[in-house]
């Protein structure tokens, strides 16, 4: 059982590494050419900026999906102690 569960956590993220492969090759050309014209400390400042607006974003969906298994872990619990009781 628990190979299986390996499996397939296996197969979707290999399924979700190839469904985002194609927004890597979506950089901007003149984008990319004005940053790397840019000195190497404005490049270290837009390095950093790019993580600082994706932190946010991040740990709010972190906490929604760990919210969401925490819910049904719940409710699936609940409903096996009223089927039991049944």
């Amino acid at each position: 059982m628990r190979r299986l569960k390996t499996r397939r956590l296996a197969i979707m993220l290999l399924l979700g590494g190839l469904w985002a492969a194609p927004a890597f090759g979506q950089s901007c050309a003149m984008c990319y050419a004005t940053a790397r014209a840019t000195p190497k400390e404005a490049q270290k400042s837009l390095n950093r900026a790019i993580i600082v607006l994706l932190a946010p974003p991040l740990g709010i969906m972190s906490f929604g999906v760990g919210f969401a298994f925490r819910y049904s872990r719940k409710r699936d619990l609940e409903n096996s102690q009223d089927d039991a009781s049944n």
